[in-house]
C-alpha cells in the first residue's frame, strides 16, 4: 500500500481559487464548506472530491506556470501519491474517509489564469496523460485533517 500525506484541503463558494483550511467533514455530496457552481460539471456523488498533487502542482511551477495549491479547483491536493497509480477505479483513503477514483476532471477556462498563454490543456488527461486532476465519489464519510495520511 503507497502512502502519502494530505498536503491541503482547499474549499470555496464557487470557483477558483479554493481556499485552505486545517479540517472538514467528508460525505457522499462532498467536502463541507464547498460549492460548485456549474453542477453539470462539477460536484454530484461521482464528483463530490477533487484531488490534485503537490508534486505535480511543484513541476508546474518550474516550469513557469503561476499554479499554486487550490488554484485549479482541487479540494485535496496531496503529496507523496505516485500520480501514475491514480487512475479511475482505484481506491485511497485518506484519514478516515475512503474515496474511489471515479473520473478525470477536464479543464476548464477558469483555469486559464494559473497556466502561461492560459494554456489550461496542460492539466488535460486527453492532451497530456498523468497530468490529470481526478474526481472520486466518498465510500465512507468521515473527518479530514491536514497531515492525514493518504493510502493507495
Amino acid at each position: 500500500m503507497k502512502t502519502g500525506m494530505l498536503h491541503s484541503i482547499n474549499v470555496s463558494n464557487g470557483g477558483v481559487p479554493k481556499l485552505p483550511r486545517d479540517l472538514a467533514i467528508v460525505g457522499t455530496k462532498g467536502v463541507e464548506g464547498d460549492q460548485q457552481r456549474d453542477l453539470r460539471y462539477h460536484g454530484g456523488p461521482t464528483r463530490a472530491v477533487c484531488l490534485y498533487s503537490l508534486d505535480l502542482i511543484r513541476a508546474l511551477q518550474a516550469e513557469g506556470h503561476a499554479i499554486d495549491v487550490g488554484c485549479i479547483g482541487e479540494n485535496f491536493t496531496l503529496s507523496g501519491v505516485p500520480w501514475d497509480k491514480m487512475v479511475p477505479g482505484a481506491k485511497l483513503e485518506v484519514g478516515e474517509v475512503q474515496l474511489e477514483l471515479s473520473a478525470y476532471a477536464g479543464p476548464c477556462n477558469n483555469l486559464r489564469p494559473y497556466f502561461s498563454e492560459g494554456d489550461f490543456a496542460r492539466v488535460s488527461q486527453k492532451v497530456n496523460p498523468g497530468w490529470s486532476r481526478l474526481y472520486a465519489r466518498v465510500l465512507r464519510e468521515g473527518t479530514v485533517r491536514v497531515g492525514d495520511a493518504v493510502r493507495l
